[in-house]
């Protein structure tokens, strides 16, 4: 079965759930990489002073590379343990991967 690119954006307060999450399930999730997004759009409440100024919404976008099985399975751990988090996320076909 080919590897699909799960990416995963929430609000930073949801982040360390998730992360959690992820990394109780090594069978799972091998590894991800998570780093610092900004929300833009009319989809993302920008409710702090801060973030009316500036004009996005601080984010965390996590990234992990999996079956697609594995990658929906994670998905629905994600909406039965955080159904609120407020998780936008992608999957992708996976067509070469490796290192350098």
């Amino acid at each position: 079965m080919a590897d699909v690119l799960l990416s995963l954006t929430m609000p930073n307060d949801v982040a360390q759930h998730v992360e959690d999450l992820l990394l109780s399930r090594p069978d799972l999730v091998r590894g991800f990489t998570a780093s610092v997004a900004e929300g833009h759009g009319s989809v993302v409440p920008l409710v702090e002073a801060a973030e009316l100024v500036s004009g996005h919404s601080p984010r965390t976008q996590i990234r992990t590379v999996g079956s697609e099985e594995s990658m929906r399975t994670v998905l629905a751990l994600i909406k039965a343990e955080l159904p609120q988090a407020n998780v936008f996320y992608w999957l992708v076909p996976v067509i070469e991967m490796g290192r350098l």
